[in-house]
């Protein structure tokens, strides 16, 4: 270990250390990439995202009071209805007339039941594809839900729920200006689900429990619930903190994981609300802002675009929705991360980054015609992020 990494570390170690964090100290340490060691990332994040106070002496309690929040969501969201399910096919009694399945009254539990459903369909397409080139989702978790994986438990998992739900999904069409058509080259998708191979049960793949923060974040969020695209947020977060060296903080990822999710998307969530595209918080106001961003910083790259007529809709809609998460690979993705987490003006920092990528290729899209250009926006030819980041500073600081 370098001796600079070594003074690093000491430098988180000291702010940590203290009774009360020093946020603005520890965002300016964080704003150039935190260590991975000792689980020095995930603390730092779990601060940065608001999960965790600045009082170190509130941490164990309110940490044990948010994981027996979410048991609590587990036993209501995924438990209750899979034990009527299993109930059901066990003794008629359970099943009045007016919860039948095929009642179409709205309040009907069945008819949330097959709603969910949908969007649970919807959710599994999308997490089993997570980050295809890593082996990380596919493999099982060392600390599977036993709530939900109890032997003795008659109700269906949510993998369960997903090989017996024939409904056709009909949530597809919900995909907006191309979140993940327009996936990079990089990402390679096994051709059919059957690649993957299944795991025996009681034990469960990473996939299944993102599966599960999401289903429940949008049983809880019903104005929201869940658009695609929130799976590449999930995605980085829940790996950070499934591959914390700090083996008691590793068990609990899931729960860290969803508050942490939650709260980053009580910051973000306007960016997937389609209604709100036009509004000056939601995501077309963003993209014209990287836009006058790069007017001011390089008038010439700037008309040159404009000139091809490519709109920031045709790649900065993909690269600020999913804060960069599918143009570059998980660990730089990570790094990109404890930038932004760190910026107090929020996310103002990655208009900056990506402006930065803009101006770090515009030798080429000078040169290029509107195919060359596009094809170079829509997969990133740069994979140095400390470069990009650098970049994306000097813009900052020359303002």
């Amino acid at each position: 270990m370098s001796r600079l990494h070594q003074s690093r570390i000491a430098d988180f170690q000291e702010v940590l250390g203290e009774p009360t964090v020093a946020l603005t100290k520890l965002r300016e340490l964080c704003f150039s990439g935190i260590p991975f060691d000792g689980g020095l990332r995930c603390l730092c994040w779990k601060i940065l995202l608001n999960y965790l106070p600045l009082e170190k002496a509130l941490w164990s309690s309110l940490l044990k009071k948010q994981r027996d929040l979410y048991s609590q969501f587990l036993k209501e969201m995924i438990i209750q209805p899979g034990i009527a399910k299993a109930n059901l096919g066990v003794s008629r009694e359970d099943v009045t007339l007016e919860d039948h399945p095929l009642n179409p009254n709205p309040d009907s539990r069945w008819n949330t039941y097959f709603k969910d459903n949908e969007v649970l369909l919807q959710i599994d397409k999308d997490v089993r594809r997570l980050y295809p080139d890593m082996a990380f989702f596919q493999r099982p978790t060392d600390y599977p839900c036993l709530l939900i994986l109890d032997p003795q438990n008659e109700f269906e998992t949510l993998r369960r729920r997903v090989e017996q739900t024939t409904l056709k999904s009909q949530t597809v069409a919900r995909n907006r200006s191309g979140v993940t058509n327009v996936s990079s080259p990089l990402k390679t998708t096994p051709s059919s689900l059957s690649d993957y191979e299944v795991l025996p049960n009681g034990c469960e793949a990473h996939w299944e429990v993102v599966e599960r923060i999401l289903f429940i974040y949008a049983k809880l969020n019903p104005g929201i619930a869940y658009v695609q695209g929130m799976n590449e947020i999930v995605g980085p977060l829940y790996y950070t903190f499934a591959t914390d060296p700090n083996s008691e903080w590793k068990e609990h990822a899931e729960a860290d994981t969803f508050f942490c999710f939650t709260n980053l998307m009580a910051e973000i969530r306007d960016n997937f609300i389609k209604s709100l595209d036009d509004s000056q918080c939601g995501i077309t106001y963003k993209m014209e802002k990287v836009y006058s961003t790069l007017k001011e910083k390089d008038v010439e790259l700037y008309l040159k675009l404009q000139e091809q007529n490519i709109k920031p809709q045709f790649f900065a809609f993909r690269w600020l929705t999913l804060l960069l998460s599918q143009e570059f690979l998980l660990p730089d993705v990570i790094r990109i991360w404890d930038s932004l987490f760190a910026d107090d003006k929020r996310f103002d920092f990655l208009l900056l980054v990506c402006c930065a990528m803009l101006t770090l290729i515009r030798d080429q899209l000078l040169e290029g015609d509107f195919t060359l250009n596009m094809r170079l926006l829509q997969d990133y030819p740069i994979s140095d992020v400390h470069l990009i980041l650098k970049k994306a500073k000097e813009l900052q600081d020359s303002k």
